[in-house]
């Protein structure tokens, strides 16, 4: 998965390695869940959970982390066919791209994860945050959101803050 965001990496990482933010912005509403916890550890050797209810909880750890540039974590409720995530942000053109990937121990394990096409279906809701969809949000956290974080940090160096703008496991 790709996507450009219209914030310094800084920002974009700090959306993917806070708890709070991240439980803002990482569930789509349309799937009718909600994050009940969110443990995170962002470091490399720490850990996260997140918890959706009824015994439903994602976890694993972080393999490395290299802010503002690079997150690789584990997703091990899968067991041995558990899949490694990177998560990589590059500032460019004023914005920051970022790149998502999963890395599968076996083509078996891949395949019982789908298409690509599947994958990007699963991962639109991903970048949904209070409300605003991928059409809107074009790479992630929501302007809303970066805006804010923007402007505090505009605010923290004596600059006016910018209005916000639309743009996108």
């Amino acid at each position: 998965v790709t996507r450009t965001f219209d914030a310094p990496a800084r920002l974009v990482f700090e959306a993917w390695s806070t708890p709070e933010l991240f439980q803002r912005w990482w569930l789509p509403k349309s799937m009718g869940m909600t994050l009940f916890a969110c443990e995170m550890d962002v470091r490399t050797g720490g850990a996260y959970r997140l918890n959706f209810g009824e015994g439903m909880d994602f976890f694993g750890r972080y393999v490395e982390v290299t802010p503002p540039s690079r997150i690789v974590w584990t997703n091990e409720e899968d067991g041995e066919s558990g899949s490694v995530t990177t998560v990589t942000l590059e500032e460019r053109d004023g914005g920051t791209l970022l790149v998502m990937s999963e890395l599968y121990p076996t083509k078996e394990a891949l395949d019982a994860a789908g298409t690509g096409a599947e994958v990007e279906r699963e991962m639109e809701g991903v970048f949904e945050l209070d409300g605003l969809g991928p059409s809107e949000l074009g790479s992630g956290p929501s302007q809303a959101l970066l805006g804010e974080q923007k402007g505090a940090a505009r605010r923290r160096e004596g600059r006016r803050p910018r209005r916000p703008h639309p743009h996108h496991r």
